[in-house]
């Protein structure tokens, strides 16, 4: 018996124990198909039936395969009235395989609520990794990973985008967002004015495909790159945002809100004044609450 084979009858017989069959959770191409593992390949060939969130894109990613298989539509829209189809097909025996429009199942895309239940009721649920779009961009863009907030997409609306960022302004972690290419110009703008000009950002674009392409510098130099470029508004993108500088951030070391001392001295006083007060009171670089003060007034007057 090969490993391969050994590795299928111990999770297949852990499953059927309880008459059950298994559903795994397979990460498939962001882009490059050579990018689909040999489990995966697998796993998918091997399947009872392949549930998927765009069972056409699925439906071309077996078809590159040489693989004919039954195929069951779950996305976001459907998901929970899925679910009872789902465990039935497990509990009668048959072996599922989950899968996304591409990447990692579960990272920004369906399948949270079929994987609780599943595991709710007992059974075995088995990850096939592989590429994911966000592990990805980190891995490229050269910015701390010791530490990373994921937070998927921004919001659509700008005041609920701003108040998303707003909340992340102080976090240390680097930051990781997806969106899409009609926002991307906005959502830069949007970081603009919350981060600051000079937070360092790295926007993936296009990742493992052939346009794939890297943004990298200040927030203000990656914007402008991108509005120079008629190509740089397609494609999927990550954004890659490093985190707060402890000293630069938007609260002092002793827990005080300077934002808030920044408004109230600007509603009386010119920024480059407030800008030097409140550097002497928290002992804070004096050019960051500088950029800060102008964003908070840019954002203000909106």
């Amino acid at each position: 018996m090969s490993e391969h084979d050994h590795e299928q009858s111990a999770v297949t017989g852990a499953a059927t124990a309880a008459g059950a069959g298994t559903l795994y959770i397979v990460a498939t191409p962001i882009g490059n198909l050579d990018d689909l593992s040999a489990r995966a390949g697998r796993i998918l060939a091997a399947a009872d039936l392949v549930v998927a969130e765009d069972t056409r894109r699925t439906g071309q990613l077996l078809q590159h395969l040489g693989v004919r298989k039954s195929m069951l539509a779950l996305h976001d829209h459907n998901e929970r009235d899925r679910v009872p189809r789902v465990l039935a097909e497990l509990r009668a025996g048959r072996n599922l395989a989950l899968v996304s429009d591409a990447g990692t199942p579960l990272i920004s895309d369906p399948g949270y609520v079929v994987v609780r239940e599943a595991r709710a009721a007992g059974i075995a649920v088995v990850p096939v990794p592989g590429p994911c779009a966000l592990v990805a961009a980190l891995s490229a863009a050269g910015l701390p990973t010791d530490r990373f907030l994921f937070a998927g997409f921004l919001p659509a609306k700008r005041a609920g985008r701003r108040a998303e960022l707003e909340s992340l302004r102080r976090e240390a972690a680097t930051l990781v967002f997806y969106e899409s290419p009609h926002r991307i110009l906005e959502t830069l703008d949007d970081i603009l004015s919350v981060m600051g000009e000079t937070r360092e950002l790295v926007v993936a674009r296009e990742l493992t495909k052939t346009f794939e392409t890297f943004y990298a510098g200040p927030v203000a130099q990656v914007r402008a790159c991108l509005a120079g470029d008629p190509n740089a508004t397609r494609g999927e993108f990550v954004l890659v945002l490093r985190g707060a500088d402890p000293e630069s951030a938007g609260a002092g070391a002793d827990g005080l809100d300077v934002d808030r001392m920044l408004r109230l001295l600007m509603a009386e006083l010119p920024v480059k004044t407030v800008a030097k007060i409140v550097a002497e009171a928290t002992g804070l670089a004096k050019n960051a609450l500088y950029q800060r003060a102008l964003a908070l007034k840019g954002a203000e007057s909106e």
